[in-house]
């Protein structure tokens, strides 16, 4: 059955009235704009709680108010701190032109604020295509109600926009898109999405390559299917051997697979020779296995008996082969965004498989992934929102905002990575960090150990070092100190 055809047939089972269609769309709107609002308050208390950090958000908001500046996305933050120079654009870490897309919203409000409320806004989004997908796939609106609320609620989500920003808060839209398109049999729009994704980040090269494997087994769809693999991994290659060291990038930077080679030929060696120690990677440490049973609970794990799961193995493969980059296998964090999506989706086909044999699965299949999503909200971040200490500042965080609010406009500063997104909309910041950096200001820590310091005696070590080179101190209140030099 055609896309279309299906459609008339769910329309006549709800009556072929208007109205209903129109009530199905007010719920869909009602479960994103809510979704969107909590998201952004969410991010936005943690930015106010100063709960956010140089690392990652300002990162990308130095990027993005490049772009707005129609210049190339620098970062000095992650220039100077990772020793590329001052100059540095973010195309040499990640190859995420798509940023440049959310420049204009800087014409209308400039700070690290607006790409919080973008993101959030383009994760709820998500839900849209997510629920057509489904009401296709079984056949009615109410389950797609409940699997686009089980999303709104998914722990990948929430630990998404709840860690600073990233380019992750493209990819559930857009593979949402090219899978609804898919099953719509829209093949040029399949193209544009999967090419969408190829300019999110440098390794979606392999979620295309992933979902060019499910199209192999699809009459009618091999061709593209083909060109999707070799294309999908060709473009991995080419962003991450080519494009990004063109920007300034180094092709190693991000290789965290020591165990297994020294570089992707030895990895591949030691695959064929040695797949014990290959498949054991994936399991070390255990949490690794954690959080693959985390994401496979998603969908109850019905995923698996689904072809778009292929869509999602090399991706996991990326990360849980990993022997460093701890980040890449938690369950905090983003990187989980970029295939929830596929989980969901996955599992949504897996039950219309088998609905026929099984009428009553779809309707107890949906029940318990919006139980399973909802068990688990209380274990990550989203329950901050019912917190009430999440809305109000103790005396340390209103010492931050004093802190904070010590140093000028317009200035070039050194800042504690928490400390730091409070003064990127208007300042020009620096990491304060192990290294020296001779800013005319400094906002240090020494309450407490933070990023990316060892200890904190050395953080009170490096503000003796700054005082002993003639930094006067303006401001000293619950462990921030702010400190500026003779010259300024």
């Amino acid at each position: 059955m055609t896309a279309s055809r299906h459609d008339t047939d769910v329309r006549r089972q709800e009556g072929g009235t208007r109205a209903g269609i129109e009530r199905h769309r007010i719920i869909l709107g009602v479960i994103t704009g809510v979704a969107a609002l909590a998201y952004s308050a969410l991010s936005l208390t943690r930015f106010a709680g100063f709960r956010a950090g140089a690392y990652d958000l300002v990162i990308f908001d130095q990027a993005v108010r490049s772009y707005s500046r129609f210049q190339l996305p620098v970062a000095i933050v992650k220039g100077v701190h990772n020793d590329f120079g001052p100059g540095f654009a973010v195309l040499g870490d990640h190859w995420s032109p798509i940023l440049a897309l959310l420049a204009p919203l800087y014409w209308i409000f400039d700070g690290p604020q607006t790409l919080l409320v973008a993101q959030a806004v383009l994760m709820a989004a998500a839900a849209v295509p997510l629920w057509v997908f489904t009401r296709r796939a079984l056949g009615s609106p109410a389950p797609a109600h409940l699997v686009a609320v089980a999303y709104t609620l998914s722990w990948p989500v929430v630990e998404t926009v709840a860690f600073d920003f990233h380019e992750a808060a493209f990819a559930p839209l857009l593979t949402a898109l090219l899978l609804e398109r898919w099953q719509a049999g829209r093949r040029g729009h399949v193209v544009l999405a999967a090419l969408a994704l190829l300019c999110v980040k440098e390794d979606m090269g392999l979620l295309v390559a992933g979902f060019g494997l499910v199209l192999l087994l699809q009459r009618g769809w091999r061709v593209l299917g083909g060109a999707f693999v070799a294309g999908g991994l060709g473009f991995a290659a080419l962003a991450s051997q080519v494009l990004i060291p063109l920007f300034g990038g180094r092709s190693d930077y991000y290789w965290a697979y020591g165990a297994l080679g020294p570089d992707l030929p030895a990895l591949v060696r030691t695959a064929l020779t040695d797949p014990i120690t290959v498949i054991a990677q994936l399991g070390t440490p255990p949490v690794k296995l954690v959080t693959l049973a985390l994401l496979l609970g998603l969908s109850l794990l019905a995923v698996l008996g689904s072809p778009l799961f292929a869509m999602a193995v090399p991706l996991l493969a990326e990360r849980m082969l990993a022997g460093s980059f701890p980040n890449w296998w938690v369950a905090e964090y983003h990187y989980n965004a970029f295939v929830v999506v596929v989980v969901f989706a996955g599992g949504v086909d897996a039950v219309r498989r088998v609905r026929g044999r099984v009428p009553w699965l779809p309707r107890t299949w949906v029940a318990g992934v919006l139980a399973f999503a909802v068990a688990t909200v209380p274990f990550f971040s989203l329950a901050a929102l019912a917190d009430p200490d999440s809305y109000r500042l103790d005396g340390r965080e209103r010492a931050a905002a004093a802190a904070v609010a010590v140093v000028p406009d317009g200035v070039l500063v050194e800042a504690a990575n928490n400390l730091a997104p409070a003064l990127s909309g208007r300042s020009t910041v620096l990491l304060w960090d192990r290294t020296p950096r001779w800013a005319p200001w400094v906002v240090a820590e020494t309450g407490r150990r933070t990023f990316p310091f060892a200890d904190l005696p050395e953080q009170r070590e490096r503000v003796r070092l700054l005082i002993a080179n003639g930094y006067e101190v303006r401001f000293d209140r619950d462990g921030y100190v702010v400190l500026t030099s003779a010259r300024s």
